[in-house]
């Protein structure tokens, strides 16, 4: 039911509530943190970045989790772009050395191809994420609401007694 709260509370953001900035500005974050290995510094840090600023959590949520599920898919290509920065660009070596023997550094992990090239793939598409998001909602508030509540599919989802039963449940909560 986590999820299903999720979408809902995505989709009432989507009609009205937060600016188009902020919610694209979750998602984007949301992609970073989806297409990265969690237990990492970097990944600490992006999930403090979105708790600290005022972007959309449902967004970041949903994004991270989509995003979870599509870095499956692209590891190949991360792991192939993490290893053409560690090992095939001669210029990088020293630094990838002196990097590692700082401190805090090898909490990174980005001596592993796959945690490097993800978030080096997660920080070339997230202004493409950002801005088809934005474009999104944009769109969506101005055309595609009303247009999918006509839908037969929406209607039937949204008149089903179970759904309604879990709304009534789920607003006595508070």
């Amino acid at each position: 039911m986590f999820w299903l709260q999720l979408l809902s509370n995505f989709i009432k953001v989507l009609r009205a509530g937060q600016t188009p900035r902020q919610i694209a500005g979750g998602f984007a974050l949301g992609s970073l943190v989806g297409f990265s290995p969690i237990l990492t510094l970097q990944g600490l840090l992006l999930w403090l970045i979105i708790f600290v600023l005022d972007v959309n959590l449902s967004a970041a949520f949903l994004a991270f989790t989509v995003f979870a599920l599509i870095a499956y898919l692209l590891d190949p290509l991360f792991h192939e772009l993490g290893y053409y920065l560690l090992v095939q660009v001669d210029g990088l070596r020293d630094f990838w050395t002196s990097l590692y023997n700082a401190p805090l550094a090898p909490l990174t992990r980005f001596n592993n191809t796959l945690v490097l090239g993800s978030l080096v793939g997660a920080l070339l598409l997230s202004p493409f994420v950002y801005f088809a998001m934005k474009r999104f909602v944009t769109a969506y508030r101005t055309h595609l609401g009303a247009r999918i509540e006509k839908w037969k599919v929406y209607q039937v989802v949204r008149n089903n007694k179970l759904v309604q039963w879990y709304q009534k449940i789920r607003s006595l909560g508070g």
